[in-house]
């Protein structure tokens, strides 16, 4: 008899052996759901944030459409900063922008404390939502990683080469690690706030990480992760951390306290394990651009991922980046279907 979902989903993050493999799909709720996009309409990502109802709505659907083995909560890295006023909106198409980038250390005082039941209600009362039709199947909070939102907030917007935050980072290294430190306050508090709340692992998105070199990542923002990572340890919740481009980097995320490592489709995941070690559990890491493959290639390129993984314990499917918006929901659904048949880590 198979285990529930959620039961597979922890044991893996937890490296125990499990009845199948289990899968979710980061970016799994939004754009490419056409249910996601009759409710959302055209107004900003934030105001569906804001309201309950349709971020819990947002959530749901990926676990009723594909039936993964986890829910993520529908929220933005930013909420945080956002919540405190610090001046930060998401444009479609581009992402997140600040109308005021950070620049000095008078910039501090625009980061003051999260305050939980005042600024972070509706993200509280969306996961009660959440849980009250989930069942079994575990939900996933998250919040970003230091750095990566500090490239947000000092560049003012996406970018590609990071000019202004690393200029920064080697200009005043000493206003560096003060802004790290009020952004670890940050993300902790929302974690903390989403684990009080009934999320039953968390995720840490240092998107952006793979722009460093590993002396970089090393002095300029793993201690800022490994902060965070030990604030929250004591809720004995599963710990992943997620970055892009970060092959390099493995081995040193792997000593950040992070129960899993994502991994993306650059680095099969046998190379990954060799470089993390056995310590902690992988997660990933199918190419999303594969999905838009024709089936046969999807399975092939699935099966691969399953190969390479391996039937050791502690194995979680997922893409190698977040659903791209114009993916067809079928292709997702087939793979579930693929990995809940095929995967064996841990049997």
């Amino acid at each position: 008899m198979a285990a529930a979902p959620g039961g597979d989903f922890l044991a893996a993050c937890r490296r125990q052996p499990v009845e199948r493999t289990p899968v979710w799909f980061m970016r799994q709720a939004g754009r490419s759901l056409p249910e996601y996009r009759a409710l959302r309409g055209s107004g900003s990502i934030l105001d569906a944030i804001a309201d309950p109802a349709i971020a819990a709505e947002v959530t749901m659907q990926p676990v009723r459409r594909y039936g993964v083995d986890a829910a993520i909560l529908f929220s933005d890295i930013v909420v945080p900063v956002h919540a405190i006023g610090f001046g930060v909106d998401v444009v479609p198409g581009r992402g997140p922008v600040v109308a005021e980038p950070f620049t000095s250390s008078a910039d501090l005082a625009r980061l003051r404390d999260l305050d939980p039941e005042a600024d972070l209600s509706h993200v509280i009362e969306t996961v009660h939502r959440v849980l009250a039709e989930l069942g079994p199947t575990p939900l996933i909070g998250f919040a970003g990683a230091p750095f990566t939102v500090a490239s947000y907030l000092i560049e003012g917007g996406p970018s590609r080469e990071f000019t202004k935050v690393k200029a920064l980072m080697r200009a005043d290294e000493g206003l560096w690690h003060q802004l790290m430190d009020r952004l670890v306050a940050l993300s902790t508090t929302f974690l903390a706030a989403q684990i009080n709340a009934g999320a039953s692992a968390i995720q840490l998105f240092d998107s952006w990480a793979g722009s460093l070199s590993p002396k970089e990542y090393e002095r300029f923002a793993l201690p800022a992760t490994k902060a965070i990572f030990e604030a929250v340890d004591g809720f004995g919740v599963p710990k992943i951390l997620f970055g892009v481009g970060t092959g390099e980097l493995l081995s040193q995320m792997a000593t950040s306290g992070a129960d899993v490592v994502g991994v993306d489709w650059r680095v099969p995941l046998d190379e990954a394990r060799r470089r993390v070690g056995e310590g902690v559990a992988l997660q990933g890491n199918l190419d999303p651009a594969v999905l838009f493959a024709p089936p046969s290639v999807i399975e092939e390129e699935t099966l691969a991922v399953l190969d390479a993984a391996g039937i050791a314990p502690g194995h979680i499917f997922n893409l190698g980046h977040g659903v791209l918006p114009t993916t067809d929901p079928d292709r997702l659904a087939q793979v579930v279907d693929l990995v809940h048949t095929h995967g064996r880590a841990g049997v």
